[in-house]
């Protein structure tokens, strides 16, 4: 491969057609860091959106980490994988207190951060500061799989080091974070799962496409097998209140809120579920007035069904929650629902309770 015929042609392409997006404008590290975390598992056109309310909230470092989670989670709310928004509070946190406020300039530092794994501590020293690390992500591992024409699946770690060697080999001096932006937007934008290879900047410089096995590049490792869970949650109103709690910091998706429930258990129907779960989480004794909806998500290899009930206090009594499964928990108006960070299934429960003819009172 020549090189420098390599790196003048991607970079060329890379200044005609970067896509115009709203962390390129300045590349401060901050913004650098906070888009990078945000398009993990994420599709570019939903992290615009998300970055410029989070930097309208958000605007510095000491702004994040005065912060108070909820309101983090809050703003994350729909991107998925939480754990992000922790991390990326906690890292403010740490600049705050270790840094005076300022964002650390070398890859070993900002690899020492909460949340930031080798691949965004490559791409934040490159783009932000101009250090020639690699930034190797799906993007960058799809496009030299097909380089190389590389026969291994990609997840392999001898295969990332391969081609993390090769990134290296590659980055200019002078431009080592406009180098690692062009090869993830060629992957983003040409190189993508379908191939548009008559588009390609460097398809002379490509093994796979001199070798017409670009198809069969990158080598996928076997998927994992999905597991379907069903579950079932109540929504129990009592005096125009909602019961809601919040999740425990050991638990799946800890700090965010939701309306009791969990897994059907076998031989169980999900009204029996509900029933049981209210007694096991708040010590209440329930009962199913109407169901509101089935809700499908999805969570790393979870393919859930949840049965969604509207449910109140058996005998008509005062409900008095004893919270065994979350860390609180409280009655509130339907209309503060909008105030509390919610897991997807639940998020899309209360759009729908929002829209439902049955609920209208509720929700005036």
């Amino acid at each position: 491969m020549n090189e420098t015929f390599f790196t003048e042609r991607l970079l060329d392409w890379f200044d005609a057609n970067a896509r115009n997006l709203p962390w390129r404008k300045s590349l401060t590290p901050y913004g650098v860091w906070i888009s990078e975390i945000m398009a993990q598992q994420t599709q570019m056109n939903r992290v615009v959106d998300y970055y410029e309310r989070w930097m309208e909230r958000f605007p510095d470092i000491a702004s994040l980490a005065h912060a108070d989670e909820e309101d983090v989670l809050k703003m994350w709310e729909g991107l998925g994988y939480y754990s992000r928004a922790r991390n990326l509070h906690k890292a403010a946190a740490v600049i705050q207190s270790e840094y005076d406020g300022v964002f650390p300039s070398t890859f070993k530092t900002v690899l020492a951060l909460p949340g930031v794994g080798p691949y965004t501590a490559g791409a934040i020293s490159s783009i932000a500061f101009n250090i020639p690390e690699p930034a190797v992500d799906a993007n960058v591992l799809r496009v030299f799989a097909r380089l190389l024409d590389i026969g291994k699946p990609v997840k392999e770690t001898s295969v990332k080091a391969q081609i993390a060697k090769a990134v290296c080999g590659l980055l200019p001096e002078d431009r080592p974070g406009d180098f690692n932006q062009a090869i993830m937007e060629l992957g983003a934008l040409v190189c993508s799962k379908r191939a548009d290879c008559d588009q390609c900047p460097i398809k002379e410089c490509c093994l796979a496409y001199e070798r017409g096995t670009v198809a069969e590049r990158p080598v996928l490792a076997p998927s994992k097998k999905i597991i379907p869970i069903e579950m079932v949650t109540g929504v129990l109103e009592h005096e125009g209140r909602l019961l809601i709690q919040k999740r425990r910091a050991d638990d799946v998706w800890p700090g965010l809120w939701e309306f009791p429930g969990g897994c059907v258990e076998k031989e169980e129907t999900p009204e029996q579920a509900l029933v049981r779960e209210y007694r096991e989480e708040v010590e209440l004794n329930v009962e199913p007035v109407e169901k509101l909806a089935v809700i499908r998500y999805s969570y790393t290899r979870y393919r859930v069904t949840m049965h969604c009930y509207l449910c109140r206090p058996q005998n008509g009594g005062i409900p008095v929650p004893v919270f065994n499964e979350a860390v609180e928990g409280a009655f509130v108006c339907p209309d503060s629902l909008s105030e509390y960070a919610f897991p997807a299934g639940h998020r899309r429960l209360i759009e729908r309770m929002r829209a439902d003819s049955r609920l209208t009172a509720l929700f005036s």
